[in-house]
């Protein structure tokens, strides 16, 4: 039955992708296609190589014995030379038949995800990788060889995929613009096979895709080609060269080869006028890789409409700090959040409207809040203004409302005249308490400031960052699989390649920081808000830039030190600390960091702290 449910979404998922095809076809007015019939023929031939591991896998983890040892070492094996094979069509699999990508390669359990919550059985290549590493392997024998017959009956038909295909130059190097992105994000930092540390031979079969797919566009004499080739060459000798996933020196990696291949890439595609962009204007690629300032639009994501003016940011920052917005015009945004303080209070949890209980949650940081999908550690606000809104109606926060709002006008009357300037005719319409949450969010859309250590350091001033804090960061995308859920380059819950995603997690986190004598905290994060299993303890993923200066951490403020953090999911979260957490979303294993690594790691994190002087106001 459950093989059943298995082909049935393949079925469908099948049927989208071809209505895809044609939906991509039709909105191509113009097309030149010099390199699409190459591509073709490569993702042919490489789909039947699939088709083949996927065989090969079946056939391996049929012959798992619980007496033969070797055979599960095997079966390993054939699910990375599987995976590897797979990595070779996934440029084009991913963006032109997106839907038949998910069938492989799906996460290994439920994603939650916002703003697009879709269930979805967990399939493919990375759930085979868990039950493969699991302590009874052989109970999970059948379920593994649903998982493989379903994989290998679907990769022989890959072929289907192309009846009627249709694409143009444009979308096929947008395609490899997409999969360098994911070597870089995603492919280096394990997050498709933690277990099976196969990251770095997968994303070299994904440059090795990449460099014959862009070949055709190489030989027409453009003037990045020779870059082009000389960075690609060097991407693929230096995966080569460092083969070991944990001790893997991504740094330099990305420095010195892949984020130059990246650049390089991008202008050869723009000076042979061949750009295309589908990712809604999220990614900005006139930017000179993704660790670039301006390599994430803000205004594509929610309610950021257009660049706020002059106007509008100053009548927000001066919203921001203005007591009379409360009910006792006491408390302001900068209450809780207090640019002096990183735009975080330093409480364990934020005083309450009366100034002596306590709200139920930590007060995070609003440092690149506008790069999220979601508000609040629960995700129930999916803006910027609505969680504006809900705070300062809400009686335990600000207490305020309508009526406050009036009474502030009256109060202090310049106001009437600056919201005038802000909004002009418009404001005729707009009722007072978006007045209010428009200006302030636009404000708070406004504090990137991307002028930490780390960033000097990616964009060139190899002078910020020591030898420890680079091999920090070496852990952090790679071993201690930090970076598998804080993604680059805002190391927050926004997914790449697209950005178009932003994850919650399931993490059990502890009552407090002693992990020696761990308790279930008692709070169960989004499933207050919508009662789904898999909402159970989930938790936005925030950015761990500025952390340093954020302290205490998690939604409830019981970690007191990064160390301590980092420790916990040293201990693989929850499970890990022996307390049953079913839908734990974290893995359950151990990560085997030596207090050295781990102290690194730390230092890496001190190097992502701003400098937040700009926004703190002049004392009067």
């Amino acid at each position: 039955m459950k093989q059943f449910k298995v082909m049935k979404l393949i079925a469908g998922m099948f049927c989208s992708c071809f209505c895809l095809v044609v939906m991509v076809s039709l909105t191509q007015p113009s097309r030149t296609t010099t390199g699409v019939e190459p591509a073709v023929l490569f993702f042919k031939t490489q789909s039947d190589s699939f088709a083949i591991a996927a065989l090969q896998l079946q056939t391996a983890l049929a012959a798992i014995d619980k007496d033969k040892p070797a055979t599960l070492a095997n079966s390993r094996e054939a699910l990375k030379r599987c995976r590897v094979h797979y990595k070779k069509i996934e440029f084009f699999l991913a963006y032109f038949f997106k839907s038949s990508s998910l069938i492989y390669n799906a996460p290994p359990k439920v994603e939650i995800e916002e703003p697009y919550m879709e269930y979805q059985e967990p399939i493919g290549l990375q759930v085979m990788e868990g039950l493969l590493f699991e302590k009874e392997v052989v109970a999970k024998k059948e379920v593994l060889l649903q998982q493989a017959d379903a994989i290998a009956s679907s990769a022989k038909d890959l072929h289907a995929l192309l009846h009627g295909f249709q694409a143009d130059d444009k979308q096929l190097l947008e395609s490899i613009r997409l999969e360098l992105i994911r070597v870089i994000t995603l492919g280096i930092t394990g997050f498709d096979a933690p277990l099976l540390k196969s990251g770095l031979a997968e994303a070299s079969a994904s440059l090795e895709a990449v460099q014959y797919v862009i070949q055709p566009y190489l030989s027409r004499g453009a003037p990045q080609a020779d870059s082009v080739t000389k960075y690609l060459g060097g991407c693929r000798q230096f995966l080569q060269e460092y083969q070991d996933f944990d001790s893997f020196d991504r740094m330099t990696f990305l420095t010195q080869h892949m984020l130059p291949l990246q650049q390089y890439v991008g202008l050869l595609i723009k000076e042979l006028n061949l750009q295309y962009n589908t990712t809604g204007g999220t990614i900005n690629y006139e930017a000179g890789n993704i660790f670039s300032p301006d390599a994430l639009n803000l205004l594509a994501f929610p309610r950021a409409g257009t660049q706020a003016d002059s106007a509008l940011l100053a009548l927000g920052k001066q919203l921001f700090f203005e007591p009379g917005l409360s009910g006792n015009n006491k408390v302001s945004c900068a209450t809780c959040h207090n640019p002096a303080l990183h735009f975080t209070d330093t409480l364990t949890t934020s005083l309450a409207f009366d100034g002596q209980a306590h709200v139920r949650r930590n007060a995070v940081s609003l440092l690149y809040a506008g790069f999220q999908y979601e508000q609040f550690w629960d995700g129930r606000a999916k803006s910027i203004e609505e969680q504006v809104r809900t705070v300062i109606n809400d009686p335990k926060e600000m207490n305020g409302g309508e009526s406050t709002i009036l009474s502030l006008l009256q109060h202090k009357p310049t106001y009437t005249r600056l919201f005038k300037e802000a909004f002009g005719q418009q404001l005729d319409t707009m009722t007072l308490i978006n007045q209010v949450a428009l200006p302030i969010a636009a404000y708070v859309r406004s504090l990137n400031p991307r002028n930490s250590r780390f960033d000097r350091y990616m964009q060139g001033d190899h002078t910020t960052l020591t030898a420890p804090e680079v091999n920090g960061f070496n852990l952090f995308m790679g071993k201690a699989q930090c970076g598998t859920c804080h993604f680059a380059p805002l190391f927050n819950g926004l997914v790449p390649p697209l950005y178009n995603l932003t994850e919650l997690e399931v993490l059990g986190t502890t009552k407090t920081d002693n992990l020696d004598q761990p308790e279930m905290d008692a709070d169960y994060g989004r499933y207050d808000i919508f009662q789904i299993d898999f909402y159970e303890r989930a938790f936005k993923t925030p950015t761990v830039r500025n952390a340093s200066a954020t302290a205490p951490y998690m939604h409830n403020g019981s970690f007191k030190t990064l160390e301590a953090v980092v420790e916990f999911y040293n201990k693989g979260g929850a499970i890990g600390l022996g307390l049953d957490v079913h839908n734990q979303t974290l893995s359950a294993l151990p990560l085997n960091l030596s207090k050295e690594e781990v102290n690194d790691i730390v230092q890496f994190l001190r190097t992502l702290e701003d400098s937040v002087a700009t926004y703190i106001p002049e004392k009067k």
